[in-house]
């Protein structure tokens, strides 16, 4: 067993499935209702799955749930369609598969006292309420914070600078040990960089940790509220991007000639898979420590948005906006026994090595000479009880017996022979997942839409489907059936928002907030395929006025 998933199977607790935070995350002890059933959110130590704990997630979806089981976006499952009345022994059933939260952290069934309909309170900002003393109070909060994203390649990665697994799992362990820390948010998160090829840098973390090579070794350089510096090509893009606002405004005018400009959206939701598209509070690179610090020094970032945030901030960009980064730093210095100051040496500080999405499709080396990691992408992140025992199945052939999730809602199975790589994409294509960047639904993220979720507007899943059909090459979109943006962490270069069944507003990330600018309203998914093919082709001279029917 991997060092990320040593825990044994800890007590089932029966009564865990009373504990309901009303509007709070799901988890997995917290199943939260939702239009096609309840939703179960299995959190997964650096994004592992073992085949034999796979196996029980695909046996349980199907006796307690709808058989449908997602991938989020921070590279974690989720059992959608619970079925009334099955909560407690679906989460009996995973917790004695070993994914719940540290057995340390779960009491015994007997130490669990929660009278029917009683729920955990979602606001809690302290362990001495009255319910903090509950054994089901202190397992769920456990279960909350484990919020650590690492890449799906950690300690494969030959381009890596630092193999992060024994790291996290010693940053997991303090989570889920630390008493204090139950009073963070289930939204609050963490990134740790290794410098790997296929890393997400694009998702906001309130403290991300990234490896850099310097003079005396490795070292990790952190931030707050936000993602690792990369260098972009946004300057280059430019005069393509003023020849398609040109064709976009075209194509507008002719299909609204009243419309006077774009409409606002603003709003997220910070749960496992939502946007937080606002970096206003980014703090960039402040300052480096040695790997052998870095438990530390979380330890006194955390102690520190606890200490000095409002009751009611859950985001480390709550507390940047009351208080300076040098204060934070300053107040953290009395948790560590090594100097804690901004470097301002720092201060344009870049990730060196670039990512590359595309790394967790097809079959790629590892840093063992011979070995592969093969992936490849459900269609729009979910799978079915069959395909998922059928990945299963697969890695115990022909590879370790473990199942990596990633945060693009793909799965990747590491340690497979070169020479059988070819046999296991087949397989995987068999079972339905697309192993190359090539294929459309690899570059689209579509929420649960209406058929889920009662907020949405449409059904998006099925209109991304039907959008894949005519998706021009090279082009990511993300179709959002409300404001919230569940589907997204990151700001994708397109988003469909719904406006109505079947209708949607098409975004262009721009450098502004939330979604970016609106280049069209009220398109079909006919439409927008259209107008998504205007705006991607290559810069040419300014044409006259085109009509939707010819666009």
């Amino acid at each position: 067993m991997s060092v990320l998933n040593q825990a044994s199977p800890s007590t089932a607790l029966p009564d865990a499935a009373q504990a309901l935070r009303p509007s709070a995350c799901p988890g997995l002890l917290r199943i939260v209702g939702a239009r096609d059933g309840g939703l179960c959110r299995i959190k997964l130590p650096g994004g592992e799955l073992s085949a034999a704990q796979a196996q029980v997630i695909a046996d349980v979806s199907e006796q307690h749930a709808a058989g449908v089981v997602e991938l989020t976006n921070r590279a974690n499952l989720q059992v959608r369609g619970v079925r009334s009345g099955h909560e407690a022994a679906l989460i009996a059933a995973l917790v004695d598969a070993g994914l719940g939260p540290m057995p340390t952290t779960c009491a015994a069934n007997s130490s669990i006292e929660l009278t029917a309909g009683e729920a955990v309170p979602s606001t809690a900002r302290s362990v001495d309420s009255p319910h903090a003393s509950s054994g089901l109070q202190r397992a769920s909060a456990a279960d909350d914070v484990r919020n650590i994203m690492i890449s799906p390649a950690a300690g494969r990665d030959p381009f890596a600078l630092f193999d992060t697994r024994p790291l996290c799992a010693e940053l997991l362990t303090l989570l889920q040990t630390e008493a204090h820390f139950a009073a963070l948010s289930p939204k609050f998160a963490m990134l740790l960089d290794g410098g790997e090829r296929l890393a997400r840098l694009d998702h906001p973390h309130d403290v991300w940790l990234a490896a850099t090579q310097a003079e005396d070794g490795v070292r990790f350089v952190f931030g707050l509220a936000g993602c690792p510096p990369v260098v972009t090509n946004a300057d280059a893009d430019a005069d393509a991007d003023a020849d398609a606002d040109a064709d976009a405004d075209a194509f507008q005018h002719a299909k609204h000639p009243n419309s006077h400009g774009p409409a606002e959206h603003s709003g997220s939701n910070d749960t496992d898979g939502s946007a937080e598209h606002s970096r206003s509070n980014d703090t960039g690179a402040v300052a480096a420590v040695l790997p052998a610090q870095v438990t530390d020094l979380v330890r006194a970032l955390l102690h520190t948005f606890l200490d000095l945030a409002a009751a009611d901030a859950t985001r480390m960009r709550h507390l940047l906006a009351t208080h300076s980064i040098d204060a934070l730093l300053q107040h953290a210095q009395a948790y560590v026994d090594f100097p804690l100051s901004r470097d301002t040496s720092l201060a344009n500080w870049q990730r060196g090595m670039p990512a590359d999405a595309t790394l967790r499709l097809g079959a790629h080396a590892q840093r063992v000479v011979g070995m592969q990691h093969v992936g490849g992408q459900p269609p729009l992140g979910r799978l079915d009880a069959i395909t998922l025992r059928g990945l299963a199945t697969l890695s115990r052939q022909q590879g370790n017996g473990t199942l990596h999730l990633t945060p693009w809602q793909s799965v990747l199975l590491p340690d497979v022979a070169a020479n059988a790589a070819p046999a296991v994409l087949a397989e995987m294509n068999t079972l339905g997942l697309a192993c190359d960047p090539a294929q459309p639904l690899t570059r689209l993220i579509a929420c649960a839409g209406s058929t889920g979720c009662v907020k949405s507007f449409a059904d998006t899943k099925a209109d991304a489907l039907r959008l894949a059909d005519r998706l021009p090459a090279g082009v990511d979109v993300h179709l959002s059936g409300c404001p919230r943006s569940c589907a997204a962490a990151h700001c994708a270069p397109y988003t469909l928002l719904a406006a109505a069944p079947g209708i949607y507003d098409l975004y262009r990330r721009d450098g502004q907030p939330d979604f970016g600018s609106c280049v069209a309203h009220q398109l079909t998914i006919e439409q927008a395929a259209d107008m998504l093919d205007l705006l991607t082709r290559p810069a040419y001279p300014a044409h006259p006025a085109r009509s939707p029917s010819d666009a």
